[in-house]
């Protein structure tokens, strides 16, 4: 449990620092560890170069107050995993698309279904699952 709260706020401190952004009470930060599966002939470089152009910075439009980092393991219980970090500016606009168990909400739905594009070209690429954790900052 350690481990994993050290991770965690040296996560949210490299994010702070490497970006120039200061968390504040009240954000969210949602941490998620993707696992990946590639198409014949498709590099994890190619689909991390999707997530990072293409992806998050949709999500990010779609999404205000939400901003995206894609982030790779470099040590630890994660290490070679990529995972993606967002910063979201409250609870309330996390809430704003998603219900109390983490599902979509009709909004989220109807906003997710925008990102239908991207999705299709990312299917191209690969399918990636996640698990994740939300954080409130105190």
């Amino acid at each position: 449990m350690k481990k994993l709260i050290l991770t965690t706020a040296f996560i949210f401190l490299l994010v702070g620092v490497t970006f120039g952004q200061s968390l504040q009470k009240g954000n969210i930060i949602g941490t998620h560890v993707l696992t990946v599966d590639l198409k014949p002939d498709v590099t994890m470089e190619q689909f991390q170069e999707f997530y990072i152009s293409k992806f998050i910075p949709e999500m990010e439009k779609l999404f205000p107050g939400w901003k995206g980092y894609l982030v790779k393991g470099i040590r630890g219980e994660n290490e070679n995993s990529i995972g993606l970090i967002w910063v979201i500016k409250s609870e309330e606009y996390r809430d704003k698309y998603f219900n109390e168990d983490g599902s979509l909400n009709e909004l989220g739905t109807i906003t997710l279904e925008k990102m239908n594009p991207v999705l299709e070209e990312l299917e191209k690429l690969g399918t990636d699952t996640s698990t994740y954790t939300d954080w409130l900052i105190l």
